[in-house]
């Protein structure tokens, strides 16, 4: 089929049954487990999941945990909840992350970094680390820094290697924490972890090894984040999670997932990755996206790029014989 702006549609009905009979399959014959728990945050991802569950356990063995932090979105509760009266499953556990993540110092560590970046920070700004869209010419690779004081103006900065990686490997507490708690609840249950990254995220490494990226199946690793939000609909996710901007709910400012990492919107950044992906020539997705080959072998160029330097997040441990 020659390329085109459907090429990413499903049989949205014909994909949900085979997702939910591999599910049940893989987690009672396989696994041996007698359910599954997911962790919720009111985004796209997690309801989705969520909902296919419910379709192949039955609300009664699925468990739903909201792991909230001092950093998280208000609205990430009452959307889960929503979302669990929507799709039929049981009210979800809330479990409040905050003092796991004070007993790890996450919060003293990354303010840490930003004060070296903006001495006056206090615990009263918001933080988070944003990347330039890809699309723009001349456009580097090139984190900065974004804080926001409670009176004044927003401020920006360069973010030098150090203090990158100590704000990021600081951050990364909340997915580990949150990936120790669901196991808890796992193994309470003998349940199965259920894994709510896509394809975006498996295969850009978009995801904390060992924290949102570990789980006992991921059922949604290869679907694109459009596709996602296909099935969404299909399976009842409700309209407000929908159109609900994807974030990472990670930082204490407000953060999309193209600011911090894609760079690009998901409809388009889909299409261009299949395009990369299936050999389909930049000039060719070009003229099919309106879009300068130059923008495109830029995009083509940030995706392998991504798969290439994140490939150890997907690696099993190193076992030597």
């Amino acid at each position: 089929m020659p390329f085109n702006r459907d090429i990413l549609k499903l049989d949205a009905d014909a994909v949900i049954d085979d997702l939910a009979l591999q599910l049940k399959t893989t987690v009672a014959r396989d696994l041996k487990r007698g359910g599954a728990v997911v962790g919720i945050s009111g985004g796209i991802d997690s309801s989705m999941v969520l909902a296919l569950c419910v379709k192949a356990f039955g609300k009664a063995k699925v468990r739903g945990v909201m792991m909230p932090e001092e950093d998280s979105n208000p609205d990430s509760e009452a959307l889960a909840r929503e979302l669990c009266r929507a799709v039929g499953a049981d009210d979800p556990l809330l479990e409040n992350m905050t003092p796991a993540l004070d007993g790890f110092a996450c919060y003293r560590r990354r303010d840490e970094a930003i004060r070296r970046v903006f001495p006056e920070f206090t615990e009263e700004w918001k933080a988070k680390i944003v990347l330039p869209d890809l699309l723009e010419t001349g456009t580097l690779n090139i984190f900065r820094l974004t804080v926001i004081p409670p009176v004044g103006e927003t401020m920006s900065k360069r973010l030098n290697l150090r203090d990158y990686l100590q704000i990021v490997a600081a951050s990364n507490f909340k997915q580990r924490s949150r990936m120790c708690m669901l196991y808890y609840h796992a193994e309470l249950l003998n349940y199965a972890v259920i894994g709510t990254g896509n394809r975006n995220e498996h295969d850009q490494g978009f995801f904390v090894k060992y924290g949102d990226g570990g789980a006992d199946v991921k059922p949604i690793a290869h679907l694109y984040k459009t596709q996602v939000f296909q099935l969404a609909a299909h399976l009842g996710v409700p309209e407000s999670i929908r159109t609900r901007t994807p974030t990472t709910d990670t930082y204490s400012a407000e953060c999309s997932q193209e600011e911090f990492f894609y760079r690009l919107p998901f409809q388009l950044m889909d299409l261009l990755w299949y395009a990369q992906e299936n050999g389909v020539p930049a000039a060719e997705a070009a003229a099919v996206l309106e879009l300068e080959e130059q923008q495109v072998l830029r995009a083509y160029e940030d995706f392998e790029r991504k798969f290439r330097t994140t490939r150890y997040l997907r690696a099993v441990p190193v076992e030597y014989r």
